[in-house]
């Protein structure tokens, strides 16, 4: 009985400092597409193949390492659709798409590549066009992968697609040095945890003693 209380006191402290030490997950780096909502980005619930913008609608495309789209970088810039089609005049029988192309940092590019700056531009296109038709008339070229997920806008970048990333990058500047911040919050749980399991396990052997 006793040594099997010592194992599970083991087991439940590895298990405790081991969460506390975990890595970060792994993450993709891609191209994500996103619908402007006031002021908000909200994550499209569609692809750029699938989807037809409106006449005045605002789209973002955001290159970054994220693992889903809850982790997903934003777009960066506030430009409206009237700042953003400002010098495209409305052509009856054709829409006007403002985009929003966002190339991402150089933490999240891959190596060997350095990210164009961010830009906009005014898509007008035929009125049933998606999203990928109008980005293809002002950000050629285009690359897509056999699954029609896009890989590149512009050109950027010149190689990979969707590919996995061992360890989520973030810039230098987030990065801290906690080895000297004291034990790690899973190795205070962990040493809280073999405190109540020991003295559960103390209690079960004098209650056999007594009985």
């Amino acid at each position: 009985m006793i040594r099997r209380a010592v194992l599970l006191l083991l087991a439940s402290l590895l298990l405790c400092a081991g969460a506390g030490q975990a890595a970060q997950a792994a993450g993709y780096r891609y191209w994500s597409f996103w619908d402007r909502d006031g002021d908000d980005w909200v994550y499209a619930t569609q692809g750029p193949s699938t989807t037809r913008p409106s006449d005045g609608d605002v789209q973002g495309f955001r290159f970054a390492v994220s693992e889903d789209s809850s982790d997903a970088a934003r777009p960066r810039g506030k430009a409206d659709f009237k700042t953003i089609c400002a010098n495209t005049p409305a052509q009856d029988g054709r829409k006007r798409v403002a985009l929003v192309l966002d190339f991402g940092t150089t933490t999240d590019a891959p190596p060997g590549e350095t990210p164009p700056a961010p830009r906009t531009a005014c898509a007008q296109v035929s009125p049933d066009a998606t999203t990928a038709k109008a980005l293809a008339t002002v950000a050629k070229p285009l690359r897509y992968d056999t699954n029609a997920l896009l890989c590149a806008i512009s050109g950027y970048p010149e190689k990979g697609c969707g590919e996995q990333v061992a360890e989520k990058q973030k810039p230098s500047a987030q990065k801290k040095d906690t080895s000297g911040d004291g034990p790690s919050l899973g190795l205070v749980a962990g040493i809280a945890v073999v405190a109540v399991l020991g003295g559960a396990a103390i209690w079960q052997v004098r209650r056999r003693g007594r009985s």
